[in-house]
């Protein structure tokens, strides 16, 4: 595995009020390359005051810097700079997720970053379209409504898409004029503080972007817990977001939370089967399994059961699993050795509650914290590796015998994020997305996406909804206006 030179990395300190600093204790963390085991990078702590800090600076942005003063179309040209510049420095910043978070080249230079850049320029163009409505009302007054931005937002940021989730969160919240305090991931706070680089570079005003890596407990309970803090935008697990909830109802903070899945992928007798063993595929081993959609419960009708497990067998073990910057490997290591040591933790839990490991279930000699593509199968609906979120790359296999078996075990599920269809019959397809109980529901295809496309869960996979209009509107607030005209 080779290693970034310090001068490829960017700076490891805080970002506040436009500047490069330190933070109030001198404390640093180290972030860690998952496939070598070794120190990346020291990376300043942020802590309760130097999130206050990076509040105070993103209040006086937003009420008194030259942020409130810009036009809507000026904020969009700034927005669609950082995509340019997103786009322009690809193979650097692809370089940089990959060594902190182990995800692939492939994966960093064709999805995360293109779809990144994407993200600042979609919501470029929404800028200068958040409008108002003048309403008729029975009084002798105009109605008329205003569309504002909330104030300062906190967003806390996870570690399997540390740039791509990122810009989900501040590009729409800087289109509606809002100030922004970012707390990435303590694992992978590298691309962030890239980010806060380009947004300087894009023209970004002091304090209009601030950047703080630091522990959830210190700095991100801190940031959720400020009231100079408007919102909070949090993606994560479902026990952080309860407790994001308990936390922020005393100041009455919005939210909008992105949680955990445990998605259905379901495939009938009638599919194109080539097709749905690549979204099979693709479905749970895309970022080695880290993957809040991941399609981590396969449901197979019984007639192609037996046959399509093995031929996925056969396509997992083939998966080149190894350095993350070699173009040809596929499965990176995971983001660190707490989180390997719990996935391999669930493969014994499945072992052990009779589920059958068809392949894989281990972590591979060497060094990095890999785990092997694994799959089981005879699972269970009530098995917890049919039930938990593992984040990993682990698919359980679960047959069924027609629809009315499958509907109410792929919607016997806590969560409510994603699940997917694979069939010919477009009537079929069509009955079973509405009656799957998810926030997104994919038809003969896997893990799509788009920046105009809303996305968000249901039930404990969370509420609010991130991309399109409705990712801008979650931004913003509603004002009325009445003007006596008797």
């Amino acid at each position: 595995m080779s290693s970034a030179s310090p001068s490829a990395l960017p700076p490891g300190r805080l970002f506040i009020d436009g500047q490069w600093v330190d933070s109030v204790s001198g404390a640093r963390f180290a972030t860690i390359n998952p496939a070598t085991e070794e120190p990346l990078a020291q990376v300043a702590e942020g802590r309760a005051e130097d999130i206050d800090r990076a509040v105070g600076a993103a209040r006086r942005a937003f009420t008194s810097g030259d942020w409130p003063r810009l036009s809507p179309a000026d904020r969009g040209r700034m927005l669609w700079r950082i995509g340019d510049l997103i786009e322009s420095h690809l193979p650097e910043i692809a370089r940089i997720e990959c060594l902190d978070s182990g995800k692939t080249i492939t994966e960093a230079t064709r999805v995360d970053l293109p779809m990144a850049a994407d993200c600042f320029r979609y919501y470029a163009g929404w800028a200068t379209k958040i409008e108002g409505e003048t309403i008729p009302v029975r009084a002798p007054c105009l109605g008329y409504t205003l569309r504002e931005p909330l104030g300062v937002v906190g967003q806390i940021i996870p570690w399997n898409f540390p740039l791509l989730l990122a810009a989900w969160k501040v590009a729409p919240a800087l289109a509606a004029g809002n100030t922004v305090v970012l707390k990435p991931a303590e694992q992978t706070p590298l691309s962030a503080l890239r980010l806060a680089d380009l947004a300087r570079e894009a023209g970004l005003p002091p304090g209009v972007l601030n950047v703080v890596p630091g522990f959830g407990p210190t700095a991100g309970a801190a940031l959720v817990d400020h009231p100079g803090v408007d919102k909070i935008a949090f993606t994560g697990s479902t026990a952080v977001g309860q407790e994001i909830m308990r936390r922020a109802a005393g100041s009455l903070k919005r939210l909008t939370l992105e949680l955990g899945g445990k998605s259905p992928n379901i495939v009938f007798a009638d599919a194109d089967l080539d097709a749905a063993m690549r979204g099979a595929l693709n479905g749970i081993f895309f970022n080695k399994g880290e993957v809040c959609t991941a399609g981590s419960r396969l449901f197979l009708e019984a007639g192609l059961h037996d046959a399509f497990l093995d031929r996925l067998r056969q396509q997992a073990e083939r998966l080149t699993q190894g350095d993350p910057l070699d173009p040809k490997t596929r499965l990176g290591p995971q983001v660190s050795e707490a989180h390997m040591r719990r996935i391999l933790s669930f493969i014994e839990t499945g072992k052990s509650e009779g589920a059958t490991l068809v392949t894989g279930g281990e972590r591979p000699d060497g060094r990095g914290w890999f785990v092997r593509p694994t799959i089981f199968g005879a699972v269970s609906p009530a098995m917890t590796i049919a039930r938990e979120e593992i984040f990993g790359p682990v698919l359980s296999v679960i047959p069924f015998k027609d629809l009315d078996d499958v509907l109410p075990a792929a919607n016997d599920t806590r969560y409510g994020l994603a699940a997917a269809i694979w069939t010919r019959d477009v009537k079929k397809a069509h009955q079973v997305a509405r009656a799957l109980q998810a926030g997104t529901v994919w038809i003969n295809t896997y893990g799509q996406y788009d920046s105009a496309m809303p996305f968000g869960g249901f039930r404990m996979s969370g509420f609010g909804r991130e991309l399109g209009r409705h990712g801008l509107m979650e931004y913003t607030q509603t004002k009325s206006v009445w003007v006596d005209l008797s």
